[in-house]
């Protein structure tokens, strides 16, 4: 007489399974709201910011206002001009939770998601949750041509 007994499969059982799978969903769901997150490691492309190739023309010397300047939200870069002829470019990513920076004004980068404000000449942190400084960008200048360097 053969006694044939049932064995369940090695592994877990299906609640702990769907505990743990519910459990990991949460967690990445609440830390995308809060706290400084790294933005993704982008070191393929620091050097041009992700949106261009070096040698390639972001903008004449003179759209740079001093004391000021401009996003180039297609490249990923913002280009500023903290005194005359001293122009310098950073990332255009806020360091804070990785939100595209909006605009310069009044001597800072300001970024629109939570208000930080970047400092034009060295992109340190003026303002804001963002405790990062915007990561500097290589640009050179060739007569009245500010390039990716």
């Amino acid at each position: 007489m053969s006694s044939a007994s049932f064995h369940p499969a090695a592994g877990p059982a299906r609640r702990t399974v769907v505990a743990a799978a519910g459990a990991a969903g949460l967690a990445v769901a609440l830390g995308a709201c809060g706290g400084e997150q790294e933005p993704a490691d982008d070191s393929a492309g620091a050097s041009t910011a992700g949106g261009g190739r070096a040698g390639d023309a972001l903008a004449a010397t003179a759209d740079i206002p001093e004391g000021g300047g401009k996003v180039f939200a297609d490249r990923k870069v913002v280009v500023t001009q903290p005194s005359a002829g001293e122009f310098r470019a950073f990332s255009a990513t806020c360091t804070h939770q990785g939100c595209a920076v909006g605009g310069v004004a009044d001597g800072v980068i300001n970024c629109p998601c939570h208000n930080s404000d970047f400092s034009i000449s060295d992109g340190s942190v003026r303002g804001g949750p963002a405790r990062r400084p915007l990561p500097p960008v290589a640009i050179t200048v060739d007569g009245d041509a500010i390039l990716l360097a």
